[in-house]
């Protein structure tokens, strides 16, 4: 199963902070609005994500609830039909919640970062270092504490749960 390294903070002046990723990222900002619907699982989270017109992607992945960087696991499958594949879904086990956020992605080497405007909740930062296969978790920790630093990312900032916790209470 692939795997990253991820943390994710609350952002308190996302200008300045779009600012410093943009001097170190590898290009330009690609901009997405996704609507992310979760659904029973009885272990990890699954989730339809939906990019608008793109096609979308249906993601089961298993991750702790910790504030700093921690391990994630996943598998992400293509879905032609995002309106079938919920139905069937909430059908199968039910549906627990929408997330809607647009999302600036930015991408330094192998990590991706999300500068992230959730609707409900407010501002965000996600770095997820995709590890490779030979690598271990702490080489990917090494790098997002790099990157932390980097973007001045406090520990005060640092957020243990996912969105869908924040905005629905947990699973």
């Amino acid at each position: 199963m692939p795997r990253n390294i991820e943390i994710k903070a609350t952002v308190e002046d996302p200008a300045a902070l779009q600012r410093r990723v943009e001097a170190i990222a590898d290009q330009e900002q690609t901009e997405l609005q996704q609507v992310d619907t979760f659904f029973q699982c009885s272990t990890g989270r699954l989730k339809l994500r939906e990019f608008g017109d793109s096609p979308a992607e249906l993601i089961y992945y298993q991750r702790s609830n910790k504030a700093g960087p921690k391990e994630s696991s996943y598998f992400v499958a293509p879905v032609p039909d995002p309106g079938v594949m919920k139905q069937l879904l909430d059908a199968a086990d039910g549906t627990l919640g929408v997330v809607k956020k647009r999302r600036l992605l930015y991408l330094i080497g192998q990590t991706r970062i999300h500068l992230d405007q959730v609707e409900g909740l407010g501002s965000f930062m996600e770095l997820e270092v995709v590890l490779q296969d030979h690598q271990a978790t702490d080489d990917g920790v090494v790098i997002a504490q790099d990157l932390m630093k980097r973007l001045d990312i406090r520990e005060d900032q640092l957020v243990d749960t996912a969105y869908f916790d924040l905005l629905h209470g947990g699973i």
